[in-house]
């Protein structure tokens, strides 16, 4: 027995079709059904489902009268607020290529974002990083789009490029992902083989309207099967959560691994009597935290796993007998292997997670960039870099990640990017970055550099915070005497990472 999972295909995603008519359509039959909260401790603003399809439909026509057509590309440089998914399904919905952006990103990176897909437009607020761009639609002129008459959607072949995303590469340069408007169909295979969602659920995310995760998972995949969204304001604290899933009935939790432990840490214990279930993604869940929330909260929470190129598929779910510390088993409608020279391994060796290229939520491509394309597009499989070991049952055990990416806060960051940065620090000679464990269910990312002085931290730390988004700063700084190389004069992260843990954990104890 070999280590690949196939149950049959998922059915085909129809044609002609519109990402943004898929996710409303549910909604259309149930106007006045509340679609999304956006709550705080003090005040709830709703939409209805009616509200929202109206201002999006509005907002494409603006789009439309501005100049743009069909295909033209639209860089969003927004904060956490409403008006992020109304101009991405908006711009879907008008047959634009929406590039969504975290607000984190600084001036110099959103240059990078702008210079990499060549937008005819950029959407963007007052308070968030953007440099000039000729054709700039500005917040209070996005808003107006919302009463405008409804445009009609953009049907067409849905294998047609949708939207673009960024995720950090091996190279240090973020990739721009180009995924097709089909994406949004294979993520059906989630409802069941993760989240177990139904039409009367109330989703809390955690996460900013900003963040693709609360993108797909918290709005778009709710609103598909006409589901209400629950979206704290901007600012809301981990241990303000709690209050909030019981004050607005609750029946579904999605947020990062770090939140669910800030929430254990801090927040004092709400009965939960609506939830069923959580939700955890964009970092592996370590499993003594899983057991936390179980016994803090009586509920189960479901892992899973994924990256930008697919979002997830493969993952547990309510329907699954799970076995603990696995990432669960491959979605129904998906075909994954574990591939050594690619062929699947035997059941129980290790081997590289892979997706089929025929998976109808897998990416088109990298944009502009057929090398790197190829690269991870191997004969019939598309190759994750992670490395997992299957078992009978088809659940798979994640072993770690062969490229030395990190997961900062649910985000996947290139180690190379961040020591591009700090390379140009005054007084560092080398350096090397990796994903530093602080506590039994706590990373960080820590920067290892050589030079003839240790460097004052609190200064690095202003360096950083100026030149690199939040969730790539570096929280641990530590000057050596020289960095571990491999024969082959590669940087061994992987030591420095064992060296500072070992440590660490001395230290704890004593």
């Amino acid at each position: 027995m070999v280590s690949l999972y196939d149950a049959g295909p998922f059915p085909p995603c129809p044609t002609p079709f519109n990402l943004t008519r898929h996710v409303l359509a549910a909604g259309r039959a149930h106007p006045q059904k509340q679609a999304l909260l956006i709550v705080s401790a003090d005040h709830t603003e709703t939409w209805s489902f009616g509200a929202l399809e109206a201002a999006v439909r509005g907002t494409a026509t603006g789009f439309l009268r501005q100049g743009l057509t069909p295909g033209d590309v639209i860089v969003m440089r927004l904060g956490n607020t409403i008006d992020f998914p109304i101009t991405y399904l908006a711009a879907l919905a008008a047959g634009l290529v929406p590039v969504p952006t975290s607000a984190a990103l600084t001036q110099s990176e959103a240059a990078f974002v702008i210079k990499t897909v060549s937008p005819k437009a950029v959407v963007a607020a007052p308070d968030i990083p953007c440099p000039d761009f000729a054709v700039t639609i500005d917040l209070e002129t996005l808003q107006s789009f919302r009463s405008l008459p409804a445009a009609p959607y953009h049907l067409g072949d849905p294998e047609r490029l949708g939207y673009i995303i960024f995720t950090s590469g091996t190279s240090g340069k973020p990739r721009a992902v180009a995924h097709a408007h089909r994406a949004i169909w294979a993520r059906q295979m989630m409802f069941d083989g993760w989240y177990g969602l139904r039409p009367d659920d109330r989703l809390l995310h955690a996460g900013a309207f900003n963040w693709t995760y609360t993108l797909g998972t918290g709005l778009m995949d709710p609103w598909t099967l006409g589901a209400t969204a629950v979206i704290p304001v901007a600012g809301t604290r981990p241990q303000e959560l709690p209050a909030l899933l019981a004050r607005h009935d609750a029946s579904i939790f999605a947020a990062a691994p770090g939140v669910y432990r800030q929430m254990l840490d801090r927040a004092t214990p709400v009965p939960l009597p609506a939830l069923r279930h959580g939700l955890s993604a964009g970092e592996k869940l370590p499993p003594a935290l899983a057991e936390r929330w179980v016994h803090a909260t009586g509920r189960p929470v479901f892992e899973a796993y994924g990256m930008s190129e697919c979002s997830t598929f493969i993952s547990q779910c309510p329907a699954d007998q799970n076995v603990a510390g696995t990432l669960g088993k491959p979605q129904k409608g998906r075909r994954i292997a574990l591939l050594k020279n690619g062929e699947p391994v035997a059941l129980g060796d290790e081997g590289t997670i892979a997706v089929a290229r025929s998976d109808p939520g897998l990416m088109l491509g990298y944009l502009n960039a057929p090398q790197e394309t190829a690269e991870r597009m191997r004969g019939a499989w598309f190759l994750t870099g992670d490395q997992g070991v299957m078992n009978a049952q088809g659940h798979i055990t994640y072993m770690g990640r062969d490229d030395d990416m990190m997961n900062a806060g649910g985000y996947r960051v290139s180690p190379i990017e961040v020591e591009r940065v700090l390379a140009d620090y005054p007084g560092i000679t080398a350096v090397a970055v990796t994903e530093v464990r602080i506590k039994t269910d706590t990373t960080v990312i820590g920067a290892f550099y050589t030079g003839a002085n240790a460097l004052d931290a609190d200064k690095l730390r202003a360096y950083v915070s100026q030149t690199l988004a939040r969730y790539k700063q570096p929280r641990v700084f530590e000057h050596l005497p020289d960095l571990p190389m491999g024969a082959n004069g590669k940087i061994l992260r992987r030591v420095l990472r064992q060296r500072f843990e070992r440590h660490h954990d001395r230290k704890d104890q004593d």
